[in-house]
């Protein structure tokens, strides 16, 4: 698997890349493999790794964005920081869900035991987490829908996918039934950062294999970008 081969986006300051399911950003404690060990091949001519400037869970494939130097690195920060930063994603529940569209506005607190470790809850005393959502298709008890977050929490779109509309993402082993021979199906579809002098940063990731494995088509209007 070459990280070179599934770039989005690429200039002088960003670069955007469709991350695998099941690659880590963060290096895991048990030293397996993650982002940084393809920090090398994705220079590009430049002296520096990139550095990633959000997460995302190591299921989630899809739109990672990188800073190719520390400045712009600051500035994209600040950009998701202050929710100036358009993001969707593609996933599929566990059950039909209920309307064509609406808005989870679900405060979310993180709870830890030590049988199950640590998870996100719903809570009116968490900090704020807003999800808009559009049901998109059914297929085989199953829904796909598009999740647009105006907040960036741990784990938002898996809780108000389970606690919101009452159906987890399939495959998610935290908050689901886990279990199944795929990964938990969420996917960073697209990505738009506006900046001041340059064009915004427009990225596409493609459709998954393993949502197409289930049934599910690519949605009207998805235009993968490369490059």
């Amino acid at each position: 698997m070459l990280l070179s081969d599934r770039v989005l986006f690429l200039d002088g300051e960003a670069l955007v890349i469709d991350k695998p399911a099941g690659l880590p950003v963060d290096a895991p404690r048990d030293g397996s493999i993650s982002l940084e060990n393809h920090l090398d091949l994705l220079k590009f001519g430049f002296k520096r790794w990139p550095l990633a400037v959000h997460r995302l869970d190591r299921d989630t494939s899809g739109c990672l964005l990188l800073a190719r130097n520390p400045k712009a690195h600051g500035r994209f920060t600040r950009a998701f920081e202050a929710r100036e930063v358009e993001k969707q994603y593609l996933a599929i529940v566990d059950g039909v869900v209920e309307g064509d569209s609406g808005t989870i506005e679900l405060p979310l607190s993180k709870i830890s035991t030590a049988e199950e470790g640590w998870r996100m809850v719903g809570d009116p005393k968490g900090k704020p987490s807003v999800s808009h959502w559009e049901k998109l298709a059914v297929v085989d008890g199953r829904s796909l829908l598009r999740f647009r977050p105006e907040t960036g929490r741990t784990h938002q779109l898996r809780v108000h996918a389970l606690e919101g509309l009452g159906f987890p993402l399939v495959g998610d082993p935290v908050y689901g039934r886990g279990g199944t021979k795929t990964r938990t199906l969420l996917h960073a579809e697209r990505l738009v950062v506006k900046r001041d002098a340059k064009p915004s940063i427009v990225a596409e990731a493609p459709f998954p294999d393993s949502f197409i494995a289930l049934g599910f088509t690519a949605p009207e209007g998805a235009a993968p970008t490369r490059g």
